[in-house]
C-alpha cells in the first residue's frame, strides 16, 4: 500500500494528508508512484498530456511503463503536483519524461482511480471472436478510437462518434448504444456515471463507460447499483472490465439487455 505524506499547498499554505493512489501492473501487481518526502510541491497552472506521467519499474515483474503523475487538489481551488522519489525505481527505472515515442506492443498502467481495481483476466467470450487489436493511447482522440474499436470488437454495430457529445456527455453511439470516455487525467466522477446511465434509460440503450484514469470510489459504488459496465484502459488502448456489469457485457456483446 502506499505511504501517506503531509504535502504543504504552496498556494494557500495548509497542510494535508496524500496518499498515492495504486494502480495495478500488467502483471497485476498493486504499485503506487513514490511521493518525495520533503519535496516541494507545484502548483499546475498549465496541464499537458506529456507532464502527467512518470515513468516507473514493476518490483515483481521488471516491467517499465508510464504511470499518472501524483497530484491532487487543494481545497484552496490549486491543483498540486507532487515531487516523486529519485529512484522512481521501485525496481528501476527512472527518469521523468513524457510518452515514448513508440509505445508498441508494451503494456503501461491500467489506471483503476482511487479505490477499484480492474477484476482480472477478461472473460471468455460466449461466441468467437478474433483477438482484439488495441489502438495505442497518445491524445484524448486515439482514447476515443480505441474505445471505439473496441465495442465494434464486442459485437456494436455502427459505432461512431456522436455529434451532440458536448451537449449530452456521449462520445460514441452504435446500434442500441450510447458510451462515455474520459481519456483526463483525474477519476470519473459519480456524476459522470449519472450522466451515462440517465442517456442509457432515456434512449433505452446499453451503456459503456471507458475511462484512463479509473473512478472515484462513490462512482464505482453507484455505477454497480446502476448496472452500468466501467472499463479502464492503459496507454496501449486495451480496455479492461473494472466491475461485474462489464464482465457481463464482454462476454454477451449486443445481447446484454435481452
Amino acid at each position: 500500500m502506499a505511504e501517506s505524506v503531509l504535502v504543504l499547498c504552496p498556494v494557500c499554505r495548509r497542510e494535508h494528508t496524500y496518499t498515492a493512489p495504486t494502480f495495478p501492473c500488467a502483471c497485476g501487481a498493486p504499485l503506487a508512484v513514490p511521493v518525495r518526502h520533503g519535496g516541494l510541491p507545484m502548483e499546475i497552472r498549465h496541464q499537458s498530456w506529456d507532464d502527467s506521467w512518470v515513468r516507473m519499474c514493476c518490483p515483481e515483474c521488471g516491467r517499465c511503463d508510464h504511470w499518472p503523475q501524483p497530484e491532487f487538489g487543494c481545497p484552496c481551488g490549486a491543483l498540486i503536483r507532487l515531487p516523486v522519489g529519485d529512484d522512481l525505481s521501485v525496481g528501476g527505472a527512472g527518469g521523468r519524461g513524457g510518452l515514448p515515442a513508440d509505445q508498441g506492443s508494451a503494456p503501461v498502467p491500467q489506471p483503476a482511480g482511487a479505490a477499484p481495481e480492474p477484476t482480472g483476466q477478461v472473460p471468455p467470450p460466449t461466441t468467437a471472436r478474433p483477438p482484439f487489436r488495441p489502438v495505442t493511447i497518445r491524445t484524448a482522440r486515439d482514447a476515443l478510437t480505441a474505445a471505439a474499436q473496441y465495442l465494434k470488437w464486442l459485437g456494436f454495430g455502427n459505432v461512431r462518434l456522436a455529434g451532440d457529445r458536448t451537449a449530452n456527455g456521449i462520445d460514441l453511439r452504435g446500434d442500441g448504444l450510447v458510451a462515455q470516455v474520459d481519456p483526463s487525467t483525474q477519476p470519473s466522477t459519480l456524476r459522470d456515471v449519472e450522466c451515462l446511465w440517465l442517456n442509457c434509460v432515456n434512449e433505452d440503450a446499453t451503456g459503456a463507460f471507458f475511462s484512463l484514469a479509473g473512478y472515484a470510489a462513490d462512482a464505482r459504488t453507484r455505477a454497480d447499483r446502476l448496472d452500468v459496465p466501467l472499463f479502464v484502459m492503459d496507454l496501449t488502448g486495451t480496455p479492461q472490465p473494472v466491475n461485474d456489469a462489464a464482465d457481463v457485457l464482454i462476454r454477451s456483446g449486443p445481447d446484454r439487455r435481452g
